[in-house]
């Protein structure tokens, strides 16, 4: 931190530092800021009622066979580990946090029941606020995170920082600074997700018979950047063919009948080895011309926690129109 106030011009405050992810609740933190419904569906079989999968299972565990080939899942964990004040204009001082993050993103390989690491990636990195570099000078904070890793306490530890993420000190965003840290680290994890999923597509190890199986939401939402760049947002459609989301927590709330009323209890109600009907949704702002499709499965029996127990909700890509096959949607 020394470093930094020296190298920006900032003056640190040695501040007390503690684990930001203890104090935040995450619970939702993949869902979508909209509500779907069920009016409008993405099979190409019309269901209003759950569908059950019992006699698939039954036959999976005689079969001893399955689609979902790899798993892969992110983590990262975020400490504010000091403040630090800048002045701006009319000489006004404003105190900055800055975050520092890990980063970690792991790919496993099943066969026959059998795991073992297919991938594994780790970085570490420090948010702060894009006002420490004032003259906006190109290849500031690279050069500064190389200082950085030349301290020998850093050395010491066996530490390399990758990378520091500015965030933006704006006027006009609502967003608190510690939040708009912690989004430039959730985004460079989603980034390495990402990366993870295009080099398995490039070694060709995902097909109709390998899906990859994502914990959370690849709900990704499309930056304008990439939006323009028509080539790489449709390479980046095609990479997830293969891939479906499972999320383990999930809005219930969120579930919209077709009365536009909130309907959790729909997915409560499912029994054991059932699925609900696949939804339909696209939003073209949040996520250009990327279609999903969505639908809970309970695979386990509901306990005493939260009637939600034991439930998971499965999302895939489609395109302008999705139309999921029918042995799909019953098998995963």
């Amino acid at each position: 931190m020394s470093l930094i106030a020296e190298r920006t011009g900032g003056k640190s405050f040695k501040a007390r530092k503690y684990c930001l992810d203890n104090i935040q609740d995450t619970s939702y933190e993949d869902e979508p800021e909209f509500g779907v419904h069920w009016k409008k569906k993405a099979e190409n079989r019309l269901f209003n009622k759950y569908i059950s999968l019992k006699k698939l299972y039954e036959k999976i565990i005689v079969d001893q066979k399955s689609l979902l080939t790899y798993f892969l899942d992110g983590s990262r964990s975020t400490f504010r580990v000091d403040d630090i004040t800048y002045t701006g204009s009319g000489g006004r001082k404003v105190i900055y946090p800055i975050v520092a993050g890990q980063i970690g993103v792991a790919c496993t390989k099943r066969i026959e029941k059998k795991l073992s690491c297919e991938n594994f990636n780790q970085e570490f990195v420090i948010a702060m606020p894009d006002i420490a570099n004032a003259d906006g000078k190109a290849g500031f904070f690279p050069a500064l995170v190389q200082k950085i890793n030349e301290i020998n306490t850093i050395k010491n530890f066996k530490i390399q920082f990758s990378s520091i993420l500015p965030y933006k000190t704006a006027q006009g965003i609502e967003t608190k600074f510690e939040d708009r840290a912690i989004a430039c680290i959730q985004d460079r994890m989603i980034k390495a997700e990402k990366e993870m999923v295009n080099e398995l597509v490039r070694k060709r190890k995902l097909d109709q018979d390998n899906y990859l199986v994502k914990d959370g939401s690849i709900e990704y939402r499309a930056s304008q950047q990439e939006l323009k760049d028509k080539r790489k947002y449709q390479t980046q459609k095609n990479n997830y063919a293969w891939v479906l989301g499972v999320s383990k927590k999930f809005n219930p709330a969120l579930c919209i009948d077709v009365n536009g009323k909130s309907n959790p209890g729909f997915i409560a109600d499912l029994p054991l080895f059932h699925r609900t009907p696949a939804a339909y949704f696209e939003n073209y702002d949040l996520f250009g011309e990327i279609t999903f499709a969505f639908w809970y499965v309970r695979i386990r029996d509901r306990k005493i926690d939260t009637p939600f127990d034991g439930i998971v909700k499965v999302l895939i890509l489609g395109g302008v129109i999705i139309y999921i096959p029918y042995i799909l949607l019953n098998y995963l």
